[in-house]
């Protein structure tokens, strides 16, 4: 079995850790127990290319345990939980390509690595995947049977490629799933960003004026997170409906170019490029502090920050500290990627089971329609994400009300009025 870790000795350390984590996704091992008794993706070369972390072991292991060859490689060069790639490897001989750190080169060397299981399935979570057989490996392209997507920043990307008659397979998007966008990007990205953030800094955010770049859904988390730890939060955004939920929910809305100026800490959670520019870092307050969540590194303009530096250092593991030419400094953290994965752990493990299961039942369904689907991006079904609020919700001890017969036939019925 060929792979690509730091160091196997960490196998018993991850192992401990996929197991606390597995404690927290009940929905997950429901799954995974019809898996190994009903093989459903048995045989089917999976390349998975996500963030390697105890969550996303849990998952590598339900589908393993349903019968597939699975392959997985890293989404992040610094999400990789190093422990938790070892542990996939020796302890449950799935091969992993991924090293916490990795350079550039190391890391698309690796999603070719992951390509070479020829998959019959993919998952993504950025796009990265898709992007390498359609560009590089296209004598892939007939293996492939669909795909899956677990974040819009890749949602926004096939997309993209459907519309201009690129991609060549269905791809589901399990990012749009009301148990995934509505809760892993609310409080999974809140918490765990708000946690990055605390454990790359220790700064105090009581009384912090704290700008969120972005208000859908990961905004939303982060800038309620923000909020409930004391700090001044200030929302930037560029559609009008958004911005006004924003300040009905409390917070002052303002153009980045306004924030800039009194921001002390700022997040962007966007999915676009150059969200923070020359002229932004150029108007900011020295001591200001920069940290992004959405998927790629492009959401601040590292770049422009560097050209207009005459000096950086390291001044803790993941806060590097830019000197600008006036003497104001600016604190960039975990060089601009995935904050919350970056200096932290991601999100936990329990909303995390809701995005897997809606990965492991999306798989499963690939599987049996995909010669009935378009070359396309399609949602989860909606049996499917139902089915797994239901699971989530008898794992919390919580029930709900069912319809009687009589409520049934009013709301499909238009004949009774005041």
């Amino acid at each position: 079995m060929r792979y690509d870790v730091k160091d196997l000795a960490l196998a018993g350390k991850g192992k401990d850790r996929i197991e606390w984590a597995q404690q927290s996704m009940p929905v997950l091992q429901l799954i995974r127990e019809r898996f190994q008794k009903e093989q459903p993706v048995k045989g089917i070369r999976i390349s998975a290319c996500l963030h390697v972390t105890t969550e996303t072991a849990n998952l590598a292991i339900t589908l393993r345990d349903g019968g597939a060859r699975l392959c997985l490689c890293a989404s992040n060069p610094l999400s990789t939980q190093d422990d938790t790639a070892a542990a996939l490897v020796r302890e449950y001989g799935i091969p992993v390509f991924a090293i916490k750190g990795e350079d550039n080169k190391t890391y698309y060397s690796h999603i070719m690595s992951a390509l070479e299981n020829k998959p019959q399935i993919t998952m993504d979570d950025g796009a990265d995947l898709v992007t390498a057989i359609l560009t590089e490996r296209k004598e892939l392209i007939s293996e492939v049977l669909g795909g899956t997507e677990e974040t819009t920043t890749g949602v926004v990307r096939l997309r993209s490629m459907a519309q201009d008659g690129v991609l060549q397979f269905p791809v589901i998007s399990v990012n749009d799933a009301d148990t995934k966008h509505l809760f892993d990007n609310r409080y999974g990205t809140g918490q765990s960003t708000i946690d990055g953030v605390i454990r790359a800094t220790n700064l105090l955010l009581a009384g912090l004026r704290v700008v969120v770049c972005g208000y859908g859904w990961c905004g939303r988390g982060i800038a309620m997170r923000a909020k409930g730890f004391g700090a001044d939060v200030i929302v930037t955004e560029i559609d009008p409906i958004r911005a006004l939920e924003a300040v009905m929910e409390g917070y002052r809305v303002m153009p980045i170019a306004d924030a800039a100026k009194i921001g002390q800490l700022f997040v962007t959670v966007t999915g676009n490029k150059g969200v923070i520019r020359k002229e932004h870092f150029e108007l900011m307050q020295s001591g200001a502090v920069l940290a992004n969540s959405g998927h790629f590194n492009v959401e601040i303009d590292i770049p422009a920050l560097e050209s207009l530096s005459v000096s950086k250092r390291r001044v803790r593991e993941y806060v590097d500290e830019y000197t600008l030419r006036g003497g104001q400094k600016i604190y960039l953290l975990g060089e601009g990627r995935l904050i919350n994965l970056a200096s932290a752990e991601g999100h936990p493990a329990s909303v995390m089971d809701m995005s897997f299961a809606d990965q492991a039942l999306s798989v499963e369904y690939l599987i049996k329609h995909s010669q009935s689907l378009g070359k396309q991006v399609y949602p989860v079904p909606k049996e499917i994400d139902q089915e797994v609020a239901r699971l989530k919700l008898r794992s919390l001890n919580a029930e709900i009300d069912v319809l009687t017969a009589e409520q049934k036939r009013y709301l499909q019925s238009w004949s009774e009025g005041t």
